[in-house]
């Protein structure tokens, strides 16, 4: 049934984002939507398996985007990035928390839905940066360099939150296992990569090289999730360390192939095959006015810190749109507070619509905001 789910989605994604693209839209929009028409359609159902294929693909998305990502340039967008990061913390969370109160929740679960809003993807957003020409830019490095830190400030915060709600959470020992991470992430990648990389390409069997790339990005990925940072963000690390060796080309090209042919597809296609719309109409009005203050708030929030950073509002914006989406890192969130009794059934079911909202906006706001930055730019040329 797997192999079949799989033709299936790969035939349909590929139709749909094609289809997307010729209605001046990014094919990830097409991708997003033919997931939610295959899901009640009954062609394709959520597995455990169909989930593994799918978070494969996100670890490969953004390995993808490490690779492609100019480390001098990464250095350079620092300072905007910490602006766009926090930007984009601060206005959601604020926002979120009053509308928490306003729906008569307790501070705590107030706080945590305002945590839920201030979360980021940007696996979505890479998509559309590569189709516009515009992942290798400063403001797609800000981008980049903004969701590492979203993620581990968030997730930071929401140990605080957690050890005051009763959780069994140690806030030092989570901030020590992400700087173990991040530390230990930067030696490897400096020391370790790039001679694990020469050596392993030195066996005589095939493809040593992508599969050394491969195992590199995993393991990543691994111990990022591990000590409690998104695989992803272990993915792109890994991707940057791979970018400085001589074997950049040749994994980038051949990771790309594997990746578009199979798993990415997977990945964008899940997201609306995943999506539960029980409860939709009795809580229309919660999901349209979270849905607004969790796209607006983000929008802003990354837009002031970019202008703030310097950049013209064409690109402040582009650069908020592209902040917009939370995806996965929302979801696992929002999961931890179904659990620890944070999140009602209810309003957990309402956040995954909002989400979704979330993510399926995204490429068209960075088309529309990125288009504007383009044109601009062609008439002061």
């Amino acid at each position: 049934m797997l192999i079949l789910q799989i033709a299936i989605i790969l035939i349909a994604s590929k139709i749909a984002g094609s289809m997307s693209v010729r209605l001046g839209q990014s094919s990830v929009l097409g991708k997003l939507i033919i997931g939610i028409v295959l899901g009640p359609l009954g062609l394709v159902n959520e597995t455990e398996s169909l989930n593994e294929f799918s978070q494969i693909g996100v670890i490969f998305l953004m390995f993808i985007a490490g690779l492609e990502t100019d480390l001098d340039e990464f250095k350079r967008t620092g300072k905007a990035s910490t602006l766009v990061g926090f930007g984009g913390i601060i206005i959601p969370l604020v926002l979120g928390y009053l509308a928490g109160m306003a729906l008569h929740l307790s501070v705590l679960e107030a706080v945590f839905l305002g945590l839920v809003l201030s979360a980021t993807s940007v696996s979505i957003s890479v998509q559309a940066l590569k189709e516009m020409n515009q992942l290798k830019t400063p403001e797609g490095t800000t981008i980049l360099g903004a969701a590492v830190i979203d993620d581990v400030v968030v997730i930071i915060a929401l140990a605080f939150l957690m050890s005051f709600a009763g959780g069994d959470v140690n806030l030092t020992t989570v901030i020590l296992k992400k700087l173990l991470f991040f530390a230990g992430a930067i030696l490897v990648g400096w020391k370790v990569v790039p001679n694990f990389l020469n050596k392993f390409s030195l066996l005589k069997v095939t493809e040593t090289v992508i599969s050394s790339a491969l195992i590199i990005c995993f393991v990543f990925a691994y111990f990022a999730e591990y000590t409690g940072v998104a695989a992803i963000i272990g993915a792109y690390i890994a991707g940057v360390a791979v970018s400085v060796t001589n074997f950049k080309q040749e994994v980038f090209e051949k990771v790309e192939t594997i990746g578009y042919s199979l798993f990415v597809p997977i990945f964008f296609t899940s997201i609306g095959i995943t999506a539960e719309f029980s409860g939709i109409k009795e809580n229309i009005g919660l999901i349209a006015a979270l849905s607004l203050i969790a796209v607006l708030t983000k929008l802003i929030g990354a837009s002031i810190g970019a202008k703030a950073a310097g950049f013209s509002w064409n690109s402040s914006l582009g650069i908020g749109s592209a902040m917009v989406s939370r995806g996965e890192v929302a979801l696992i969130i929002s999961a931890i507070g179904l659990e620890s009794k944070l999140l009602s059934q209810d309003m957990f079911a309402v956040i995954v619509v909002v989400v979704l909202v979330t993510t399926i906006v995204t490429p068209p706001m960075m088309k529309i905001f990125f288009k504007s930055k383009t044109q601009k730019e062609i008439k002061t040329a």
